[in-house]
């Protein structure tokens, strides 16, 4: 897993964590190992809950 995660209860904007998908998914070449596999769900529930808090910061 990438060493650049965050500590909990750090928050990212939706955008920063899908530019971090993104190169995630450049940097495995379009095929995910185990390892990869897992940062790249951690980072997309991380990703859902900073779109609906930025959903509801708007509201």
């Amino acid at each position: 897993m990438s060493t650049n995660s965050p500590t909990p209860g750090s928050v990212r904007s939706a955008a920063a964590l899908n530019e971090q998908i993104r190169a995630l998914w450049i940097r495995a070449g379009g095929y995910l190992s185990p390892q990869e596999r897992v940062e790249y769900e951690l980072l997309v529930v991380q990703w859902a809950a900073a779109v609906r808090e930025e959903i509801v910061e708007a509201a």
